[in-house]
C-alpha cells in the first residue's frame, strides 16, 4: 500500500471512516525535514500500514483544523480521532508501534 495523497474530499472516508489506524504526515514541498520524513512514510506504507500525506500549501483548512503549528507534524488517527501526534522528525519504529 502506497502513501495517500488526502484533502478535504477524501479525508472523512480514508482517514476518519478507516477501519484500521492511519498515519497522516502534514508536510509541505519546501520543507527539509519533512523531505527527510518522507522515506519514513513511505517505508511504512509499503510495509502494509495505512499512511496518508496532507500538503498543508494545498491543504490549508486541514491543517487549520487540526491546529498543525509547525510540520512536519504526524498524527496517528484511530476510530476517526486523533490519538497520537508527533512534530518534528520521528522514527520509524516509534511510528509502527502507535500504529500496531
Amino acid at each position: 500500500m502506497m502513501e495517500l495523497t488526502l484533502t478535504n474530499s477524501n479525508f472523512e472516508a480514508e482517514v476518519l471512516n478507516s477501519d484500521k489506524p492511519v498515519l497522516v504526515d502534514f508536510w509541505a514541498t519546501w520543507c527539509g525535514p519533512c523531505k527527510r520524513q518522507g522515506p519514513v512514510i513511505s517505508q511504512l506504507g509499503e510495509e502494509g500500514y495505512k499512511v496518508g500525506k496532507v500538503d498543508v500549501d494545498d491543504q490549508p483548512e486541514l491543517a487549520g483544523k487540526y491546529n498543525v503549528m509547525s510540520i512536519p507534524t504526524l498524527i496517528v488517527f484511530k476510530g476517526g480521532q486523533e490519538a497520537k501526534r508527533f512534530v518534528g522528525l520521528t522514527p520509524k519504529e516509534t511510528l509502527a508501534a502507535e500504529l500496531a
